[in-house]
């Protein structure tokens, strides 16, 4: 029997860093995608994350199915992941200016069709949910530093200040920008982690100077 895929295991680089910053070459990843503009706490943020994990979980169970997915493994569903900015560009303190894109890691198996399919079987189970900006997309990130930053969301710019000490210090330069933001990856569920210990994978798009 095939060990069950799990990406946290199998790409530790990429999920488990360590605390210190590194230099990643992050590769093409298949993703379910939702972007939008406000706060965390707004609907359409809270919109976003319930489609991502209704479809995610709705093909991870499709190999119960009449008809599974052509290719299909055994697999954990992914890690939420968020791409942050502004409307202005860069930090703003006014939540409600944010722009945002939650994404999901999904297989390789994933396809298109496969993608559609979901959306259709899954919309029916969840009326209440509006699917209409969800999309398949292999996002390219490449080149980025990274690190694990552990407590939480609130104390983030202290990691994040030793993120850019290391870009200044290494010949490397800030490549944010509308293609490129600023980039999260939430290993722990704030609803069941103490603030101390959550784990945020922090991860920012760099070019060599």
């Amino acid at each position: 029997m095939a060990e069950k895929l799990d990406f946290k295991k199998r790409h530790k680089d990429l999920y488990l860093p360590k605390e210190d910053p590194a230099l990643i070459e992050v590769p093409p990843i298949r993703y379910f995608m939702v972007d939008g503009e406000g706060a965390p706490e707004s609907r359409g943020y809270q919109n976003a994350l319930q489609v991502l994990y209704a479809l995610s979980y709705g093909i991870k169970m499709s190999n119960r199915s009449a008809y599974p997915p052509e290719g299909y493994v055994e697999y954990s569903v992914a890690p939420l992941e968020g791409l942050w900015d502004s409307a202005g560009g860069g930090f703003d303190p006014n939540r409600d200016h944010w722009v945002w894109t939650a994404m999901i890691r999904q297989p390789d198996f994933v396809t298109e069709e496969v993608f559609r399919q979901a959306v259709i079987q899954v919309a029916k189970k969840k009326p209440e949910l509006d699917f209409g900006a969800v999309r398949l997309a292999v996002y390219e990130e490449g080149l980025c530093v990274q690190l694990m930053h552990n407590g939480p969301y609130s104390t983030e710019p202290i990691s994040l200040a030793k993120m850019e000490q290391f870009i200044a210090a290494n010949g490397l330069v800030d490549d944010c920008g509308p293609e490129r933001r600023h980039h999260e990856v939430y290993m722990s569920d704030p609803r069941k982690t103490a603030p101390e210990k959550m784990k945020t994978v922090l991860r920012h798009p760099v070019k060599r100077a």
